[in-house]
C-alpha cells in the first residue's frame, strides 16, 4: 500500500543524508521525495512517498523518529489531505499536432511557459492520476522531455472546527 509520510526536521546539513540513509539501509524504496523550508526557517518538511504493509511503515516511522533532526512525523494514510505533484512536459508542436497539444493543455488547465517553432513546454500541477492522463493525451504527438516534482501533502481542515479546538 502506498503511503505518504511528512517529516518536519531542523533544516541543517546532513538531515537529508540521514533520512534516505535510513531509508536505503534498511532496504525501503522511496516513491518520491520533497523538501523545503517552512515558514520557519530552521525547519523544513520533507513529504516522502513510499510502498509498504503496516509493519514496513510501522517501523521506518520508528526508525525516523530515533534521528536527532527529527521533529515529527506524520503518515497520511487513513486522513483527509490535499496531494499535488508538478510536472513540466515539452511536446512536439508540429503543424500537424499544434492545436490539439493545446486543446489538451485547455482541458487539463496546464499552462504553457515555453514555445519555440517546433515545441511547447506545459506545466500542470494536479493529484498522480490527473498527471498520468495528462501525459498519456501528449504522449501519441511525442513527448520530447518530461520532468515531475516529488507529492507534496497538506492535510484538510475539519469541517465546522478548528483542529486546535478538539
Amino acid at each position: 500500500m502506498r503511503h505518504a509520510i511528512s517529516v518536519l526536521v531542523d533544516n541543517e546539513a546532513g538531515v537529508l543524508s540521514r533520512v534516505v540513509g535510513l531509508f536505503s539501509g534498511r532496504g525501503f524504496n522511496i516513491e518520491s521525495l520533497s523538501v523545503a523550508p517552512t515558514l520557519d526557517p530552521t525547519k523544513s518538511k520533507m513529504v516522502i512517498t513510499t510502498d509498504g504493509n503496516d509493519q514496513v511503515i510501522e517501523q521506518i516511522k520508528k526508525q525516523l523518529n530515533k534521528l536527532i533532526n527529527v521533529i515529527k512525523v506524520v503518515d497520511y494514510v487513513g486522513k483527509d489531505f490535499v496531494e499535488r505533484e508538478m510536472i513540466l512536459v515539452k511536446v512536439n508542436a508540429r503543424a500537424e499536432t499544434r492545436a490539439e497539444a493545446l486543446r489538451v493543455a485547455d482541458i487539463f488547465r496546464a499552462r504553457v511557459v515555453d514555445v519555440s517553432p517546433f515545441s511547447y513546454t506545459l506545466a500542470l500541477t494536479g493529484d498522480k492520476d490527473k498527471l498520468q492522463a495528462f501525459v498519456d493525451l501528449l504522449s501519441p504527438m511525442g513527448i520530447i522531455d518530461f520532468i515531475r516534482t516529488g507529492a507534496i501533502i497538506m492535510e484538510r481542515e475539519m469541517h465546522g472546527r478548528r483542529k486546535s479546538e478538539e
